[in-house]
């Protein structure tokens, strides 16, 4: 594990507002950011448990499923990822994340998007016990009780002179640790990547406290959806700050809230924690795709 450390932005914005972001993307050079804290409390359990195999779910660029993959071999563990998209079965080669697991000892079952779904009904995953044998079960993303555990320790107590503290939203388990390790007079603002409103039901399920909020208008069209003015702002972020930023949560959340602070939705004074949930290891896939459409790619060294 590698010390994470908070970083300032340098961006003069109007009414005194200090803007940092914690750079939990160098936690671990491929289980980054929160992947990373979801997981260590997992594996402990999978130990405790004497499994030998870890089963998890993801799409064709997850972070969760290359994490797990790393994780897992670093660990001791089997791994077997059941991928959505059973068009992917011959693309493996062409995919930088899912042949990342590969290397790293995964096993895949490529799925239809309808037996997908399934993914959470008990009889489904009995039948997948029936196939594999018996494993420790990670669910889609790794949010769990023991991942909110595991996400509660990104805070310290130098955090504490932030009035708020800002995350991407995928399936909730990072803001959930982050708004039971907050104190009360901070908010906990999450940037939902996908639409619907589906959220606030799953967080408040491990949340303790009520101090957040879900800001959802910069999703830019749902999961995994980019478009130039996104590219541009990642771009002419790390260039100005050094700081990559992955197209699918982190980017977003960041252009969310420096845009919030031109609308003045921040009182003045305000100091602002960003958390980098790290998700870098997407960019490959994501820029062999922008390549197809013609767009520029992201940047992520110099």
């Amino acid at each position: 594990m590698n010390p994470v450390f908070n970083q300032n932005i340098n961006i003069n914005f109007p009414n005194d507002i200090l803007l940092t972001i914690k750079r939990e993307d160098l936690i671990h050079p491929f289980v980054s950011g929160n992947k990373f804290r979801k997981l260590k409390y997992n594996l402990l359990q999978a130990k405790a448990e004497n499994k030998t195999t870890l089963l998890t779910f993801g799409g064709a660029f997850s972070n969760h499923i290359a994490a797990v993959a790393y994780a897992g071999k670093e660990q001791g563990f089997k791994t077997i990822g059941i991928i959505r998209g059973d068009e992917l079965l011959d693309k493996i080669e062409e995919n930088p994340t899912l042949k990342f697991a590969q290397e790293n000892g995964m096993q895949f079952e490529f799925v239809s998007r309808e037996e997908y779904r399934l993914k959470s009904e008990t009889s489904y995953i009995e039948k997948l016990k029936e196939k594999f044998g018996d494993f420790y079960l990670v669910p889609e993303g790794g949010t769990n009780e023991l991942a909110v555990k595991g996400c509660e320790e990104i805070l310290t107590d130098e955090d504490s002179v932030f009035n708020y503290v800002c995350c991407a939203v995928g399936t909730g388990g990072t803001i959930s640790g982050l708004i039971n390790s907050s104190l009360q007079n901070q908010k906990i603002l999450g940037f939902p990547a996908l639409k619907g409103d589906f959220l606030t039901d799953e967080i408040r399920i491990f949340a303790k406290k009520d101090n957040w909020n879900l800001i959802s208008d910069y999703h830019f069209g749902g999961y995994g959806k980019i478009n130039l003015e996104l590219i541009e702002f990642i771009n002419a972020f790390f260039e100005e700050n050094k700081v990559p930023l992955d197209p699918i949560y982190t980017g977003k959340m960041v252009f969310g809230v420096i845009d919030l602070i031109s609308k003045n939705y921040f009182p003045a004074h305000s100091k602002i924690l960003l958390i980098h949930t790290g998700g870098l290891q997407g960019i490959d896939g994501m820029n062999i795709k922008l390549k197809q459409k013609k767009l520029p790619i992201l940047k992520t060294n110099d």
